[in-house]
């Protein structure tokens, strides 16, 4: 037996040791053997998608929810080479949808972070009873079909092709999900913040599932040019009246912290601070260095303002820091080259460098925008507890 026949052999193995090992505790991969498991799988293939479009090599991606109780996916980028077709540019079809491999995303700005864990659509080809490979590509159509994770056979080409891109359709395995039913609301949400995160991204979602309703599919189809200008306006949307009419909005790349920064801010009457933070587009519900340099410079930029105002409207660390965050809608978005979490779920982002290029921006170009928006300003001052004597 040749070296490179015993090396396509042990590679079988291990596919087949990592799809059983995945069949078997399929909560470790996805989270969960109900409607959020379900929900992963379709982040998992989406997340391909979603990357084709940032990297610029697609416009657009859709994902529907069809009839028989699958989830379709497709982009039409320049579809996923086809290693049977002596495609040899990047990762081929079989090797994305068979091998498991901790998807190279999370260390990556120019990449989007659906899925926790983000193991790639191998991991969904494993949990489904049926998927159903598409590529469209220089011309040919090429379709593969897999049984639970494995292959029925090679890709074949299925003649000429319209365009180019990839789609993938999958349907849950009933044997291990509780449930294939996946929410709609649920992906809309999730759908909406990764495109209002990435200015770039046109994604549609679709439900055709006779169940969810008696007439026409609904589909919503999101695309936000404005960005986190966009997503603060939606957060605060019917909460309190704006103190300021305008949303601060900046964006500002920093080698000292590989990345960038994106930030928008307006405060309103209402008592409650409203702050969402992300990194790589992936939510950080626990907040970290991000949310900290936030706030410091938050912080800093009023009590500069205050300052320059004169001692009639107060002055100090301690004013700045009491009341900055009430009635503040923000968003605070990092995507940097190599994230650093506190824990294993990447709800809490650490890092130094973080924190203080944020804190800089945000007290360097808020502090700007106050300079220019003096009676914005002055009125921002007065509900941060600045009011003049």
């Amino acid at each position: 037996m040749s070296g490179g026949t015993t090396d396509r052999e042990a590679g079988r193995i291990g596919m087949r040791e990592a799809r059983d090992a995945i069949r078997k505790r399929p909560g470790m991969y996805v989270g969960s053997t109900g409607e959020r498991g379900v929900r992963q799988m379709v982040f998992e293939v989406a997340g391909r998608a979603v990357n084709e479009v940032l990297a610029g090599r697609a416009r657009h991606v859709d994902v529907t929810l069809t009839r028989d109780g699958g989830v379709r996916v497709a982009d039409d980028g320049p579809g996923v080479p086809v290693e049977a077709a002596g495609h040899t540019e990047g990762p081929g079809l079989e090797t994305l949808l068979t091998r498991v491999a901790f998807a190279p995303d999370s260390a990556d700005r120019h990449t989007a972070v659906l899925a926790p864990l983000g193991i790639w659509p191998a991991v969904t080809n494993a949990l489904s009873s049926r998927l159903t490979a598409e590529v469209r590509r220089a011309g040919t159509r090429w379709v593969q079909e897999y049984a639970r994770g494995v292959a029925l056979g090679p890709p074949v080409a299925g003649g000429r092709a319209a365009g180019s891109g990839t789609t993938l359709t999958f349907w849950p395995d009933a044997g291990i999900f509780d449930t294939r039913e996946c929410s709609f609301p649920a992906l809309e949400e999730r759908f909406r913040e990764l495109a209002l995160l990435n200015r770039a991204l046109s994604i549609s979602l679709t439900d055709e599932r006779p169940a969810r309703r008696s007439g026409p599919a609904r589909s919503v189809r999101f695309r936000f040019p404005g960005g986190a200008r966009d997503f603060v306006a939606l957060l605060a949307a019917g909460v309190g009246t704006p103190v300021h009419p305008d949303v601060v909005w900046f964006e500002r790349e920093d080698p000292r912290m590989a990345g960038t920064v994106e930030v928008a801010l307006r405060w309103s009457d209402a008592r409650d601070e409203r702050v969402r933070s992300f990194a790589n587009s992936s939510p950080t519900p626990q907040g970290g260095a991000h949310v900290a340099g936030l706030r410091d410079g938050v912080a800093a930029a009023l009590d500069a303002r205050a300052r320059a105002r004169g001692p009639a409207w107060g002055h100090g660390p301690a004013s700045g820091a009491q009341r900055t965050g009430e009635g503040l809608t923000a968003v605070v978005s990092v995507k940097v080259d190599r994230p650093d979490y506190q824990g294993s779920t990447r709800g809490e982002l650490a890092g130094a460098a973080v924190r203080a290029r944020v804190e800089a921006a945000v007290r360097e170009r808020l502090g700007t925008w106050l300079e220019e928006h003096p009676e914005q300003a002055d009125a921002i001052l007065r509900r941060a507890g600045r009011r003049a004597h």
